[in-house]
């Protein structure tokens, strides 16, 4: 049985790279979005189990999508997946509910990690 998986960025081979990372094993459908807007459209259609999330983004940012996660109390495990990886951003990030925050480019090393750090995998 898969569970539903959203990533969510602005770029096309920003969201390819992270699917990409996916470890093999892992029973993913997989969701795509290009801003936080339509992550949000998505998180409220239907139940999506991990948030692979960018940061700088248009039309919503994933900050905005963190707090509106928070504000709507959707359930979901979201790891920010981003090159802005200054610290005041990664402490952020982490009180708005991120579970982890991974330095774009992503590696399958650190993401596997991840994954498994919080019993995602």
């Amino acid at each position: 049985m898969s569970f539903p998986v959203l990533i969510c960025d602005d770029s096309k081979l920003g969201r390819k790279s992270v699917e990409r990372s996916l470890p093999d094993g892992l029973a993913a459908e997989i969701h795509m979005a290009s801003h936080g807007q339509e992550a949000m459209e998505l998180l409220r259609a239907k139940p999506i189990t991990i948030l692979f999330l960018d940061l700088t983004m248009p039309v919503m940012d994933g900050v905005e999508v963190l707090e509106a996660i928070r504000a709507e109390r959707i359930e979901v495990f979201v790891i920010v997946v981003s090159g802005d990886v200054q610290p005041k951003m990664r402490d952020r990030v982490l009180g708005l509910g991120a579970l982890d925050f991974i330095k774009k480019p992503v590696s399958q090393e650190k993401l596997l990690e991840s994954l498994q750090m919080y019993g995602l995998y």
